[in-house]
């Protein structure tokens, strides 16, 4: 009897919310009076052996599900609930023992309540005064009036039992469901059972189906959690503008019924939504409510009734919560730790009612995580204000700043930008940011369309809308800086490193923003010890913006958003974490010096020659741990932080930072043993003293005899660093050991540096001696010889190009080709090519494959071609490819126009412009009107290096004659497939091979036959396409004497005939010198083709 009674408590236990911190509720039976009123009589406690768990017990007899009293409704004005699915429940095997043992639950147990049931709350009963939150269950006379339109008077009511609780749509923002909410929910799905595949259980009988008044009260305990009443901390619903997804409004009437425990949770948890909130409860760290729902669907743990409050929770001992931490994290949620700052003992020593005290420690990010599998990409966290100059002109100036935790660097700036946000798009590619802070009202719809497009390019960016980035005006920020001793670790103050900022209140503004987020996510020491820098998206190099970095694939490739197929993956054979994060930064800001490019070029040279000394390094390289995250690491422990102020914590913590500072000190050794080697090398190492500066080695003063005493202290102290048994005495042995290790801190960071950048130069050397294709190494001609009188300009000469990382057919190399741009000495080769071709035939590749190559060339690396000669580029605009982001509601020929329109705005005539197929997106008409005038404004105007590539074959006969420019075209041939002759049964095949002149069309037919387009399509579309031609001949004909004499030809006529007009030479403006020149240039052709 007592095994039936413990399966019958599993059957009919009490709502979760019944039971309270201070002990069970005793059972009740209620007995219906004539007059409706209720009254419940006490019940003895359960039995020690009742089973209180989650999980049923196996059945030895077969059990009977439905009152054996159950027959089937009569009344034909409604269905009964459960009529259709009544035969799949109801069993043979009918047991007296379980018809008793059914028959007793129904007078012993409460029974919880069916959704759909309307409550009457009009007669007498409980009086209770409304507040802001009211009760989803009104009670009256301790009992429930039911009108069902269903007949449920012999039904037995059913609880579901969810399988896989769902969890939130985004990291623990989705609002708590209250337990008669998700009653209400679950009732919903009754009418589907049918159909449903969820495990379904019978409670006995509905006429017993009272709840008590106290029970109500706690069915609706968490109401002021349930989607429809929740607010934020400032009584804000969420479909409030300024609603705070953060924050969480607990009615104070609610706050003083809880129990001590349940007041620290949730005053904590109520700032802190968006986080998941681990609470230290005795050995174990527990999840409660829509933080279980989280524990259950991400980390598969199992949802049980108890914890704080009697609610929903799941929880992992102590032991594995630094693993279950990482795993949160991974996923991309907040995670926080609210840990007890004394033990059981120590509390009860305080007074025998005392609750233990627990405080949130830290909470950790996917964008401030110091500690796990970081790995060898760096995690940003970015906080970016906008502001404008208060013209109308679109422009627009960003103020930033951003953090690497683990490194313990900020970095602030700001950049000026236009409607196109190219700038802001460098920014977000350059510092690839895994969360980015902004106000939500206070940016614009373009910057966060950027933000979008930018910061999801090869991960998961997280983006962070807040109310306000900072409140406070910039003396307050200076003061709030000043009082809290942020910063007093970095090597350059404040005031410093904002001087060289040229927008200082907005970026500011910006710090304000990010140092008030980590403020709140208890990362005082990362402020207190954090370096501070000057940041320029733009610092003397090459400058890229954030559409040509994506068209040209550095980063993440078109297909997948993957490195494969990338600058940057190609680029990539270094051996350490760090080398992979300078080698990033080089790739964003390839150099414009040609100075400090040849010093690079001199050291991969001298590694190219010495392959085994490259062996060397890499052997030694591959010892390394991560030294920049270590000695961040290390810095970051001068200062006592609030987990080393707990007791409990103490020796883990100590623990952690025993291994951490042995396995600097032997990282060092091995840095310094590699750079010792080196020093033995002539000429490598005076060619790498050109790239970076190192420290004093050897000596008295030389760092190696300085590192000897540590290694020392380690063996002798800590011999098993990795994993020491700590003592008390440790603790301040490992402080006076970590502070005068950092005394030569500046070194270190020296030797570091040093390492990264031997990393990164072997990198280029391994790209350029094992590529599959031809590597040269680039002549870079300065900018001094290319503006002189004697020099043509800027020039681009490449013998042999070939595509890095683009195979051909059958997986071979792309067909090399030569590209000449810029003048020579006789100042006769134009700077524009106008490239024709068929479509599949190789023009894009061209482009790209030119822009890579230039960027390679001032990075310091070897280009892939047969000889180079290239003057410094100062910036490169790429046009490319038809793209269209329909969900920021901008379409392939807008995004056109706006790359378009930054070209047209910033190029200079040190630049390489880029333009594949312009004004493809709109009209014929229009978009050959948009190319020309393009095309004409940059070669007349600005006259930089142009690749040009088009479908529009009236500008090859606009521009057949144009001094400034060249026409090639991609080759292509026929192919029979038969013996006839008959064009038809030609097959088109191309030869990716640069020719000269203009391409006679572009084969649109052949190539959409080979796309699979019907033949019988296409010979629809010949035939429309020849009776075109036949009805516009006249223009057709007209059209191929444009070469003779263009529009170009009659603007030059009609500037002729004005000039003639003028009086005074002195007039002559820059339009009407072009003129004259090209005049010349026409007139000397004629004369030399008359000849």
């Amino acid at each position: 009897m007592n095994r039936q009674k413990s399966i019958l408590s599993f059957f009919q236990k009490t709502a979760p919310e019944s039971c309270t911190s201070g002990g069970r509720r005793a059972p009740t039976s209620s007995v219906q009076q004539p007059n409706g009123n209720v009254t419940t009589a006490p019940k003895p406690p359960p039995s020690a052996d009742d089973v209180r768990g989650t999980d049923t017990p196996p059945e030895k007899v077969p059990r009977q599900v439905l009152p054996a009293s159950f027959a089937r409704s009569e009344n034909n004005s409604g269905s009964n609930l459960f009529e259709s699915i009544m035969h799949k429940f109801v069993k043979v095997d009918d047991t007296v023992n379980v018809s008793q043992r059914s028959h007793s639950s129904n007078d012993s147990f409460p029974k919880p309540s069916l959704s759909g049931i309307s409550i009457d709350t009009n007669s007498k009963g409980l009086q209770k005064e409304e507040s802001a939150f009211e009760p989803l269950v009104k009670v009256k006379d301790n009992a429930f009036s039911f009108k069902e339109k269903r007949n449920l008077e012999k039904v037995a009511p059913v609880e579901i039992i969810e399988d896989d609780i769902t969890g939130p749509e985004t990291p623990g923002m989705q609002p708590l469901a209250s337990h008669a909410k998700r009653t209400r929910e679950e009732g919903s799905k009754f009418c589907s059972l049918r159909d449903s595949g969820k495990r379904v259980r019978f409670l006995e009988d509905l006429n017993a189906l009272d709840m008590t008044k106290k029970e109500a009260e706690v069915a609706s305990k968490f109401e002021w959690l349930d989607p429809s009443r929740i607010r934020d901390a400032s009584g804000r619903r969420p479909g409030d503008p300024l609603y705070d997804k953060t924050t969480l409004y607990v009615p104070p009437e609610v706050m003083k019924k809880m129990s001590a425990s349940q007041k620290q949770y949730w005053s904590i948890k109520c700032k802190y939504m968006d986080v998941v909130l681990f609470f230290k409860v005795g050995k174990f760290y527990e999840l409660y409510e829509v933080d279980a729902d989280i524990g259950h669907k991400e980390l598969y743990w199992k949802i049980t009734i108890s914890g704080v409050g009697k609610c929903r929770q799941v929880g992992i001992s102590e032991s594995g919560i630094d693993v279950a931490v990482q795993n949160l994290v991974a996923r991309g949620y907040k995670v926080g730790r609210v840990e007890q700052l004394e033990t059981s003992e120590e509390a009860k020593a305080r007074g025998a009612n005392s609750v233990i005290l627990r405080k949130l420690v830290q909470v950790v990010t996917p964008s401030t995580a110091v500690d796990g599998n970081i790995g060898p990409d760096a995690t940003h966290l970015l906080a970016i204000k906008e502001g404008n100059h208060g013209s109308d002109d679109g422009s627009v100036v960003y103020g930033f700043a951003f953090v690497d935790c683990a490194r313990l660097r900020f970095w602030v700036g700001s950049i000026d930008d236009d409607a196109s946000c190219s700038a802001l798009g460098a920014l977000l590619m350059q510092v690839s940011p895994k969360e980015v802070i902004y106000e939500s009202r206070g940016l614009s719809k373009e910057a966060q369309k950027a933000l979008r497009k930018f910061s999801g390019n090869g991960s998961t960016t997280l983006l962070t809308p807040v109310q306000s980035i900072n409140d406070l005006v910039n003396t307050e920020i200076n003061d709030l800086i000043l009082s809290k001793g942020y910063f007093k670790g970095s090597s350059d103050p404040l005031d410093h490193v904002m001087s060289k900022v040229i927008h200082r209140e907005i970026t500011l503004s910006a710090l304000g923003g990010l140092i008030g987020h980590l403020d709140r996510l208890m990362l005082d020491d990362i402020l207190q010890n954090g370096d501070l820098y000057p940041y320029q998206v733009y610092k003397a190099c090459l400058k890229m913006d954030g559409p040509t970095l994506i068209n040209l694939e550095i980063f993440s490739n078109s297909d997948d958003g993957g490195k494969s197929g990338t600058l940057y993956k190609y680029l990539d054979n270094c051996v350490t974490s760090p080398g992979k994060r300078l080698l990033r930064n080089w790739i964003c800001c390839p150099l414009k010096d040609g100075e400090g490019i040849n010093n690079r070029l001199d050291v991969v040279d001298n590694l190219i020659a010495c392959p085994e000394i490259v062996s060397h390094i890499a052997q030694h390289l591959r010892k390394l741990p991560d030294l920049e995250l270590l000695l961040g690491r290390i810095k970051s422990t001068l200062q006592v932080s609030s987990p080393v102020l707990l007791p409990l914590l103490v020796k883990k913590i100590l623990k952690q930072r025993v291994k951490v500072f042995g396995s600097l000190v032997k990282g060092l050794r091995t840095a310094l043993s590699l750079l010792l080697l080196l020093q033995k090398e002539q000429p490598l190492i005076s060619s790498l003293n050109k790239v970076f500066k190192l420290p004093i080695l050897t000596g008295i003063n030389g760092l190696d005899k300085f590192l000897t005493q540590f290694e020392a202290a380690v063996d002798s102290d800590f011999p098993n660093y990795l994993n020491h048994n700590v003592t008390d005495s440790d603790a301040e042995t490992l402080t006076i050991l970590t502070e005068l290790l950092l005394e030569k801190a500046a070194q270190w960071f020296e030797v570091v540096n040093a390492i990264n950048c031997i990393d990164v130069l072997r990198s280029f050397a391994m790209a350029s001696s094992f590529s599959c294709g031809t590597m040269s190494r680039p002549v870079i001609v300065p900018r001094s010889e290319c503006t002189s009188k004697d020099s043509g300009g800027p020039v681009l000469k490449m013998k042999g190009l070939w595509h890095p990382f683009a195979l051909g057919e059958s997986g071979c190399l792309p067909v090399p080709n030569d590209i000449i741009l810029g003048e020579n000495e006789d100042r006769r080769h134009p700077c524009t090519l106008l490239l024709t071709g068929p479509n599949m035939g190789g023009k894009s590749t061209l482009l790209r494959a030119t822009c890579l190559a230039v960027i390679m060339a001032q990075l310091g690396c070897y280009v892939p071609c047969e000889n180079c000669v290239i003057s410094v580029v100062d910036i490169i605009f790429t046009r490319l490819g038809a793209t269209d982001r329909i969900m920021a509601g901008e379409s392939t020929f807008f995004i056109e126009c706006t790359e378009t329109a930054s070209v047209l705005q910033n190029a200079t005539q040190d630049s390489l412009v880029i333009l594949d197929e312009l004004g493809r997106g709109t009209s014929t008409f229009d978009g050959y009107a948009i190319a020309y005038a393009v095309f004409r404004h940059l070669i007349e105007k600005v006259n930089c290096r142009l690749l040009f590539a088009t479908h529009y074959h009236p500008l090859t006969k606009e521009f057949a004659s144009h001094p400034r420019v060249t026409m090639q075209h991609m080759a292509c041939a026929f192919k029979s497939k038969s013996d006839t002759l008959s064009k038809r049964d030609q097959e088109l095949v191309f030869l990716y091979r640069l020719a000269s002149g203009a391409c006679p069309e572009s084969y649109g037919l052949q190539v959409a036959l080979m796309a699979g387009i019907p033949e019988k399509t296409v010979n629809i579309a010949s035939k429309a396409s020849q009776q075109m031609k036949k009805s516009i001949g006249r223009t057709f004909r007209s059209s191929e004497l444009r070469s003779e004499f263009s529009t170009l030809h009659e603007e030059w006529l009609k500037t002729l005939m004005s000039i003639s007009r003028m009086e005074d030479g002195k007039s002559f403006d820059e339009d009407v010198l072009d003129t004259l020149i090209c005049l010349w240039y026409e007139l000397k052709t004629s004369f030399r083709s008359g000849n």
